[in-house]
């Protein structure tokens, strides 16, 4: 339920809002609803990694991957698919990272009371 929360929420923003909005559509879901630590890392980068992967590719492939190929070689890599992993990978990260923290401060709320 969290990863398709979270994957709704940061595909939704994706198109309109900046790219650090992920951290705060992972992180309210998990301080609410999220049950473990593990999970919410897990449902949080995974969610993000598959959004960020579908944004990049829906923006990516009309233009015959002209942009990412270009932006590849002037990070030196040697195809446009292995910077999209990395975005991606970033991406993930920052998203379960996110949701950690909303697990995390959860529980911290919780012991305090």
């Amino acid at each position: 339920m969290l990863f398709f929360i979270i994957l709704i929420l940061t595909f939704a923003s994706g198109f309109f809002l900046p790219w650090w909005v992920i951290a705060i559509a992972a992180f309210l879901p998990a301080l609410f609803i999220g049950k473990t630590p593990a999970r919410s890392f897990g449902a949080g980068f995974a969610a993000v990694f598959i959004t960020w992967t579908v944004l990049a590719l829906f923006k990516t492939v009309p233009n015959d991957n002209i942009l990412a190929t270009r932006v590849a070689s002037l990070f030196q890599l040697p195809s446009w698919i292995l910077l999209l992993l990395i975005t991606a990978l970033i991406g993930g990260i920052v998203g379960g990272m996110s949701a950690l923290s909303g697990i995390l401060l959860k529980r911290a709320l919780a012991k305090k009371q």
